[in-house]
């Protein structure tokens, strides 16, 4: 092979190179649903033939030391990219094939500067080839890729690329640019720790890692406004859940900085055609979405604040549960995640105290510090129902329906005036009474039954804090409030037996509710015996439903164990009302015979 004929090889592998580049990067995101991998499959035909081509430029001339390597280094590539495909396609034999036929191409010069790229990228794709089936192989190989990123990282030239290898001038891109796409092989490793460690039930180090990528993707500025706006958001549920709001907050200010920063970039284009409307349309909502979790944001804290109070109440010991909220402080010294890794789980290069000032990060421990939560949260679930409503997308806006139930919930434990208390508990059944005015429970019968069941309870509730309030009073009760009393428990019954009536001719469906179920069930039973009345026929056929109430969830209870196991207490209940309300029902008997 003449030096122009291996010039004119090396030109054709370039270009076919940018052919499957182009493909799979830019082409494959248009592919059509019924399709999703013809620009993948385009481009596997396209590396089979490099895959020849270099073989048989690697048999028929004669190579230096130097040109070996470049032409191994470029199968090598072609093989990572084959296994790459592979990977997505789900053919994991085919793709262990390819990338270990990868290191065996470059084995003797894989941790060589000009070289270590195919190394990293290699080592990358064996982690995302056994995450799921063997996560603890898939961590070796990402580790390795991790130690030789090290070794490197200070090196005084930037090692080469991928795309390096197939240019016909060395000199393509320069010096910084170089070192940013190195940068970004890192930056994908740890993104692939973090699901790696996801796999292993590693919860808190995924995360941490999660956060290592998402702030290497600002500092090298690879990264979408959307995606990296809800990856914020989305860790900061996690570590909200983990109590530690300090660092949920700090990710959600960051997450709405983004976007802020998203919105000026939208709001400086000029031209407004379909592209932009779609543009527009994502951006409305992503933030809303960013807005519920805020609003979740703040339900949690004031949940957690009541858990913490309560088990501090219980102990009779303040500080029987740590006062802070930074993960730093908090965790067990048997965390695989260090104090100082918790401790850098910040943006730096972003400026978020304008985001951060709106909302505390502090456990909640007055009523003045709840409202304010309260009123952050509720501010921002108000915001996305800017975007979600009941006639577009009604299980989203269902769902941030009862999110606001649940505010007022948490809301309710800071306040001891009764009588807001059941200012709490009425606007709970008003928000979820109009929501069922309003839907289907035909179409929507999931979130039917839950509105059916949280309304009941709120009644359950509203009816405690009237009678404790008239308990308290020396006042004779009035006939008004007491058909007030009883138009409550009427009403809490009705939306029980809702709920009970929508399993009749679904048995099936039971095993998701066991608990709720046999709670309705047993609320039934509570309620009937709370009817006030002085006519002893209504109160002696009050007493008979209340047993047969309880009787039918002893009943449920040994058809389902499971259902017995989550309720203990009401279980309990049930028996001792089962063998204490016939005698009350005979006396009632009696009592009836005498007067007649």
């Amino acid at each position: 092979m003449t030096t122009l004929d291996f010039k004119e090889s090396l030109n054709d592998l370039k270009e076919k190179y940018h052919k499957v580049v182009k493909l799979i990067k830019e082409d494959s995101k248009n592919d059509p649903l019924e399709e999703p991998f013809i620009s993948k499959f385009a481009a596997k035909e396209i590396l089979i033939s490099m895959n020849t081509s270099l073989e048989n430029l690697l048999k028929e001339r004669e190579l230096g030391k130097d040109e070996q390597k470049k032409l191994s280094a470029m199968l090598g590539t072609v093989h990572i990219f084959l296994g790459t495909i592979a990977i997505e396609i789900e053919d994991p034999s085919t793709a262990e094939k390819h990338l270990n036929k990868c290191l065996q191409l470059i084995d003797n010069f894989m941790e060589e500067p000009d070289y270590i790229s195919i190394t990293l990228n290699a080592y990358n794709q064996f982690g995302i080839l056994w995450f799921k089936s063997e996560p603890g192989i898939g961590k070796s190989y990402l580790s390795k890729s991790m130690e030789l990123y090290e070794k490197n990282k200070n090196n005084s030239e930037p090692p080469k690329c991928l795309d390096d290898l197939f240019e016909l001038d060395s000199t393509c891109v320069d010096s910084d640019e170089a070192w940013k796409r190195f940068e970004k092989i890192c930056t994908a490793t740890y993104y692939y720790l973090a699901q790696i460690h996801g796999s292993l039930k590693d919860a808190l180090k995924s995360a941490v890692y999660c956060h290592i990528t998402l702030k290497r993707q600002l500092v090298y500025n690879e990264f979408e406004y959307i995606d990296w706006s809800l990856n914020a958001a989305t860790l900061s549920q996690f570590f909200a859940e983990q109590k530690g709001f300090k660092q949920a907050r700090h990710h959600l200010s960051a997450a709405s900085y983004i976007l802020d920063m998203y919105k000026k970039e939208l709001d400086s284009i000029e031209i407004h055609d379909e592209m932009y409307d779609c543009k527009i349309e994502e951006f409305n909502h992503r933030n809303a979405d960013v807005a519920r979790c805020w609003a979740q944001y703040g339900s949690l804290l004031l949940s957690k604040s009541k858990e913490r109070l309560l088990a501090e109440t219980e102990k009779d010991d303040p500080n029987y549960l740590p006062s802070s909220t930074d993960l730093a402080d908090i965790q067990n010294s048997d965390s695989t995640v260090s104090k100082d890794d918790l401790g850098n789980l910040y943006f730096e290069s972003l400026n978020l105290e304008e985001y951060e000032k709106e909302v505390s990060d502090k456990y909640v421990l007055t009523l003045d510090e709840a409202k304010a939560v309260f009123l952050n949260s509720q501010k921002w679930l108000l915001k996305s129902q800017e975007y979600y409503s009941l006639e577009s997308l009604a299980s989203d806006f269902i769902d941030i329906n009862l999110n606001h139930c649940q505010l007022y919930l948490d809301l309710l434990f800071f306040d001891d005036n009764p009588d807001n208390q059941a200012k709490y508990q009425k606007r709970r059944i008003d928000l979820i009474e109009n929501l069922l005015s309003q839907i289907n429970s035909k179409f929507y019968l999931s979130h039917c039954r839950k509105m059916w069941y949280e309304v009941g309870n709120a009644y359950i509730n509203l009816l405690d804090i009237k009678l404790d309030k008239q308990r308290e009073s020396n006042e004779r009760p009035n006939p008004a409030s007491l058909s007030k009393i009883n138009n409550i428990i009427s009403k809490g019954i009705a939306y029980f037996t809702l709920f009970l009536r929508s399993f009749e001719g679904k048995s099936k469906q039971i095993d998701d509710y066991l608990m709720v179920y046999a709670r309705a069930q047993f609320y039934i039973g509570v309620l009937l015996g709370k009817y006030i009345t002085l006519d002893k026929c209504k109160k002696l056929e009050n007493t008979e439903a209340s047993l047969l109430a309880y009787q039918k969830v002893l009943i449920f209870c040994e058809k389902y164990p499971d259902a017995k196991d989550s309720i203990m207490v009401e279980f309990g209940v049930c028996k001792e009302m089962v063998e204490l309300l016939p005698a009350k029902i005979c006396l009632l008997k009696n009592e009836i015979h005498t007067d007649n």
